[in-house]
């Protein structure tokens, strides 16, 4: 979960590595530093290593690299702890004895306590907490002249995922870097090169990508790159664009990149939706699942395979699947379904849910899963990630890029995915021509709906300052507003650390009762179907307990508006829909609280964007 940077070329590296490092920040911002070759102080001609460290935001590391840094060649790490607490000496780089080499590492190194003890036998000495460490005392016990050589023969002690990046003082201008389990990407420039854990660090210089697999070794200079595998046998390098602009990860006015987010989300959501319906023949239109018509027919069951945000938009998935589609379907949990031993079955159509495509959980699912023959597809947003070219197809979201640590418009985007992956399923089944087009009207309208929810923001910022100092709450829905009840909770613990619950209305006799209390609000999910009613009923049931009610629903449910002791109205429509205008009063209600706690918004405390290690 942390950021790597790295930079070869004829600028000032301190600079370039520092702003790589703001742009990843939301991977990891316990702890920073930056590793650079610099010539000797004495001016002899020789190289040394200049590594500056700091505790705190990449604010802090800015501050202590002086504006005068020089030299051009370097490597960057923003930290998220793992194995050592956040102190100055556990963050990166981390070095080796000598001084002579640095590494960077994101992942967990499962065996180094064993490598550590055979390596202050050898004479090591260990300055850190870290597991990374013994990364840069392997590279340096190897090391006779090549650093690609020495990475390479350390590659080979080690168990565990890994993200690395190192520089040697004895061979200026060189970078190397490996991978396996843990994201990097090479950035390919007009005369120098970048490496870095996400493309967001270098967007500002170059599009040019190449996506590293595991197993793969890059070795980088200013002017070309080289990369080999596992058996040490080089590999053709296939060069992506990166489609994004340097604004889309910008705030562009706004406060808080959350804020900018969840108010991007009809353009998001649009995106999603963008050339996929197909009106002619009332059918969407997704061409990268890499199945045919009838192989994808074949298919007598789904299962979405995910975790947090990702797996609640998979429930809504399987609910619209299962009630739609007429396709028995369920959501697990990815650090689950590995361990579990599960039963594979061929005519099981599995999805892997992931905003960037880089979850470790899901990631080791999806491939237990293709190891047992299952055919997996990938739902994700990055382009190039690792399920995104490990699954057998998939569809992608389109979001664009997501910097608060807290997914907003990526869920929605995932939602978009799943409502025509289910009128594909459905119009091979039950679902006629007619229902089909209705189906796409009503899609079709949603970005719309949701600008409209969006207008209730200042309602909502009046009702966080109202709510903000309670220390409990509980989100209650059915059908398919549970996962969305399931995510605003989820949203409220994330960016204000307020205890919240989410749960199925209909369980709340079953013990949740018992929390209710004056000073536990209760934000019910109220839907405009069959389950109305008795969503009111569970409504006055909190009500008769002396809970306080805050309820969304339809702007024409004029009774749940008198009921609740505070209303949110969102815009009608079918309630197959109302997952994605239920969910906008949830975000914005979570982001109001925190602002009004005086939260970061952006990087709440122990999180980070990218779950990249288990």
């Amino acid at each position: 979960m942390c950021g790597i940077t790295g930079y070869t070329g004829p600028r000032q590296a301190s600079r370039i590595l520092v702003e790589g490092l703001k742009r990843l920040e939301y991977r990891g911002y316990d702890s920073a530093g930056i590793a650079v070759q610099q010539e000797n102080l004495a001016n002899d001609g020789s190289i040394e290593l200049t590594v500056i460290k700091q505790v705190g935001k990449i604010a802090a590391l800015r501050q202590a690299v002086p504006k005068d840094l020089a030299g051009h060649c370097g490597i960057g790490h923003t930290r998220w702890a793992t194995h050592g607490e956040v102190t100055q000496t556990n963050a990166h780089p981390h070095s080796s004895c000598d001084g002579r080499i640095s590494i960077v590492h994101n992942g967990i190194i499962e065996n180094y306590q064993a490598l550590k003890e055979m390596l202050e036998h050898s004479g090591c000495s260990f300055k850190s907490e870290t597991d990374s460490e013994v990364i840069a005392h392997l590279i340096s016990y190897h090391y006779d002249g090549d650093l690609e050589l020495a990475l390479k023969a350390a590659l080979k002690h080690l168990k565990g995922t890994f993200g690395i990046s190192c520089i040697c003082a004895d061979e200026p201008g060189r970078i190397v870097g490996a991978r396996n389990g843990s994201p990097l990407v090479v950035g390919v420039g007009e005369g120098e090169m970048f490496l870095a854990s996400d493309v967001t660090a270098m967007l500002a210089h170059t599009k040019r990508v190449v996506y590293l697999n595991d197993g793969e070794v890059v070795s980088l200079w200013p002017h070309e790159f080289r990369i080999s595998d596992s058996d040490d046998q080089a590999v053709d390098p296939k060069i992506d664009h990166v489609t994004w602009e340097l604004d889309a990860i910008e705030k562009e006015g706004f406060a808080c990149y959350m804020e900018k987010e969840i108010f991007e989300q009809p353009d998001s959501i649009e995106r999603a939706l963008k050339g996929r319906m197909d009106f002619e023949y009332s059918m969407a239109k997704l061409g990268g699942l890499n199945l045919s018509k009838k192989e994808l027919h074949a298919k007598q069951r789904v299962r979405v395979i995910a975790a947090g945000t990702s797996w609640h938009a998979g429930l809504v998935g399987c609910h619209l699947i299962e009630s739609i589609a007429r396709l028995p379907a369920l959501a697990e949990l990815a650090s689950e379904l590995r361990y579990r031993n599960p039963v594979v079955e061929p005519e099981t159509l599995y999805l892997s849910v992931s905003q960037s495509g880089e979850t470790a959980d899901t990631l080791y699912a999806m491939r237990e899963v293709q190891r047992r023959g299952g055919t997996v597809l990938g739902i994700c947003n990055v382009v190039g990630s690792t399920i995104a070219r490990e699954s057998d197809g998939g569809i992608y979201v389109h979001s664009g890029p997501e910097i608060a640590v807290a997914s907003t418009k990526a869920f929605t985007s995932q939602l978009a995915a799943f409502y025509l992956l289910t009128l594909s399923l459905a119009r091979m089944h039950d679902m006629s021509h007619h229902e089909g087009a209705v189906f796409l009207q009503q899609l079709r309208d949603i970005p719309g709906l949701v600008k409209k929810a969006l207008e209730q923001r200042d309602r909502i910022q009046v009702l966080a300052k109202k709510y903000a100092h309670n220390q409990d709450f509980l989100f209650l829905g059915r059908g398919l507003l549970y996962p969305i009840a399931l995510e605003g909770a989820l949203k409220l613990k994330e960016i204000s650390y307020i205890h919240a619950e989410g749960y199925a209305a209909g369980e709340i006799k079953h013990g949740p009762i018992a929390l209710v209390s004056p000073e536990t609000p209760s934000v019910f999910l109220v839907p405009n179907d069959h389950l109305r009613e008795k969503t009111i009923t569970n409504m006055k049931e909190i009500k008769a307990r002396g809970g306080p009610v805050i309820a969304i629903a339809s702007e024409k449910d004029t009774e749940v508006a008198a009921i609740a002791d505070d209303f949110i109205p969102v815009p009608d429509c079918d309630s197959r829909f109302q997952p994605f205008t239920m969910i906008i009063p949830l975000q914005l209600f979570a982001y109001f609280c925190a602002l009004e706690l005086g939260k970061d918004v952006d990087q709440p405390r122990n999180l980070a964007k990218s779950v990249t290690v288990e």
